[in-house]
């Protein structure tokens, strides 16, 4: 079954489920509103109204209150004159799930849309199996703990000294050592 309702000036075709754009209703997030306006309905029993069906409506579920895609008005003036003008232009827009379509409903006559109130969402139950797993403890020397802790110690020392970037030193060999202590040995005698 669908339905053709009228909006904003602008005219509807829609199916229950449907997701559409209209002009900006005054409403929250999460309203159901009704649409009184409604032009024409189809399905097995099609019928047009003179200019609206009595008893007719459709409920939907304000679902986002948005703005379109921004567009230009440019306007250029006579010849001779440079005389432009450039506006830019976004019009808000109300995003709509159509919820439900009726025909046989006691309705205000005066008013285009009706604001219902919130739609109850039902809580999905999430129902999972426990399980149960039972882990004996491990059981560990406490020598392999040391041996562990001193060689973690070992890697934390390994990667300090990596981190600042200095260069490992060299073992020293017996020659240079006497090398070094001669050295200082005449520069003592000679101050």
């Amino acid at each position: 079954m669908f339905a053709v309702f009228k909006t904003g000036g602008k005219q509807y075709k829609v199916k229950s489920g449907d997701i559409l754009s209209v002009e900006k209703l005054v409403a929250d997030l999460g309203d159901k509103v009704r649409f009184n306006e409604v032009l024409a309905l189809g399905g097995d029993k099609p019928s047009i109204g003179t200019p609206l069906i009595n008893g007719a409506c459709i409920e939907a579920e304000i679902l986002n209150q948005t703005k379109g895609n921004k567009v230009i008005h440019f306007v250029k003036r006579r010849r001779k004159h440079s005389s432009k003008r450039k506006k830019g232009h976004r019009q808000d827009l109300t995003i709509l799930k159509v919820l439900d379509i009726k025909s046989d409903q006691k309705i205000n006559g005066d008013s285009s849309f009706e604001i219902l109130g919130k739609v109850l969402k039902e809580q999905k139950k999430i129902t999972t199996k426990a399980k149960v797993v039972s882990k004996e403890p491990e059981k560990r020397d406490i020598k392999s703990k040391e041996n562990v802790s001193s060689s973690s110690s070992v890697k934390k020392n390994q990667t300090k000294s990596a981190s600042t970037n200095q260069k490992p030193k060299k073992p020293v060999d017996k020659k240079t050592l006497e090398n070094k202590a001669n050295k200082e040995k005449l520069d003592n005698k000679s101050k």
